[in-house]
């Protein structure tokens, strides 16, 4: 009953276009949006490259936002757990909301464990090609486990959390990401690299 209500409702509705689209707030902007997604073990560096990515695009006049993992938790996916399923979902809302701000003409910098590859590729295929740049932080699980600045990794050797990734829960590597970076270079030479790739895709 209630599938074929949704059912019912879904096609009812019928998407909006408007006079102003994505090509127009690109050429305001003066550069191409994407969706510059962060992926990789808690602790690897994830929010830290990102953060200091956001602050070097700033000041080459670029407009951004960042999408962190902990923020959109606290918030629009605060009623889901870490449990595969809530795991899921959670990627799903903040791919959509993802490609909303794309939309805007925002490069938009999303830090996120993703530990499911399937959820990546959904989201890569949503935003369309060249809009969907996966960044893998390549950093050792003793390394994140060694800065763990969050203090989850001994809340995990304390039994205080379950289902954490690398743990007891999975993270499957992605497979062809568009810049594999190395969580133990310094923070300058990753925002360089990303900058470059960036540069060599045309988008700023």
């Amino acid at each position: 009953m209630i599938d074929n209500i949704n059912k019912k409702n879904k096609n009812n509705v019928i998407w909006q276009y408007f006079y102003i689209n994505k090509i127009k707030r690109e050429k305001l902007n003066n550069h191409k949006s994407a969706l510059l997604w962060f992926t990789g073990l808690s602790g690897s560096g994830k929010s830290t490259i990102a953060n200091a990515l956001e602050k070097k695009l700033y000041f080459m006049n670029i407009h951004t936002y960042i999408l962190d993992g902990d923020n959109i938790r606290s918030g629009l996916c605060s009623d889901l757990s870490f449990i595969d399923k809530d795991r899921k979902e959670n990627i799903r809302r903040v791919g959509e909301v993802s490609k909303l701000m794309v939309d805007a003409g925002l490069i938009v910098l999303s830090t996120f464990i993703s530990p499911h590859r399937f959820e990546r590729k959904k989201i890569r295929y949503i935003l369309g090609k060249n809009q969907f740049i996966e960044i893998f932080i390549d950093t050792s699980f003793n390394l994140c486990k060694e800065r763990d600045s969050k203090g989850l990794y001994k809340k995990v050797s304390n039994k205080k959390i379950k289902n954490f990734t690398g743990v007891d829960s999975v993270y499957e590597l992605p497979v062809n990401p568009e810049i594999i970076l190395n969580g133990e270079q310094k923070i300058s030479v990753s925002v360089n690299k990303i900058i470059l790739l960036l540069k060599s895709m045309k988008i700023i």
